[in-house]
């Protein structure tokens, strides 16, 4: 099952990366591009729990939709810090963290899955709660000013992104745990 609604939902949140990019070398004021940039993220963002639903819902889940929505939300989050530290709103040590975590966790379910022992390495609720953080903090410094009039989106998101980071080592240190004595038992 390679193009169902879900899997085409996933899709548009690869094909989400240039247009967020992009919005950034429009000719128009800052905050204009910031809102659009921030709602595109939200939209997008948010087509990762639609498209897991729908999958549900419709009976079209695949091993195909079930590999590229971590590596669709990966990208999605990778070229939006980037994007971030070019602009100066989050810091390049941030964005370190968390996409090497990315990686090394992508590489480590890899690992995982050619010995046998997926499960160790099982999405955790820690990994979840550190997905929800980015997911509030990336927007809120697409924004960059203040929302309503009240909430002040650059504090906030720093605040946020900072917070994910801590529970990016967390996550990891708690997933790197669970696999050690895996890797351990099959080590030659």
């Amino acid at each position: 099952m390679f193009l169902t609604i879900p899997t085409v939902m996933t899709w548009t949140r690869i094909v989400a990366i240039p247009l967020i990019v992009g919005v950034f070398y429009l000719n128009i004021p800052l905050a204009e591009r910031n809102l659009i940039a921030a709602t595109m993220f939200v939209v997008f963002a948010a087509t990762d729990w639609l498209d897991g639903f729908l999958a549900r819902k419709l009976n079209q889940t695949s091993s195909f939709g079930a590999f590229l929505d971590p590596v669709a939300d990966k990208f999605l989050v990778c070229a939006s810090l980037l994007v971030l530290v070019d602009l100066q709103r989050a810091d390049v040590f941030v964005a370190l963290i968390i996409i090497g975590r990315e990686i090394a966790i992508s590489a480590l379910r890899e690992w995982m899955a050619l010995i046998g022992a997926t499960k160790s390495v099982a999405v955790h609720m820690l990994g979840k709660v550190k997905t929800t953080v980015q997911m509030v903090a990336i927007p809120f410094l697409l924004f960059d000013g203040r929302l309503f009039g009240l909430i002040n989106t650059h504090l906030w998101g720093t605040w946020l992104i900072w917070l994910s980071a801590i529970l990016t080592v967390w996550s990891m240190a708690y997933y790197l745990k669970k696999a050690i004595p895996e890797i351990r038992a099959r080590a030659k």
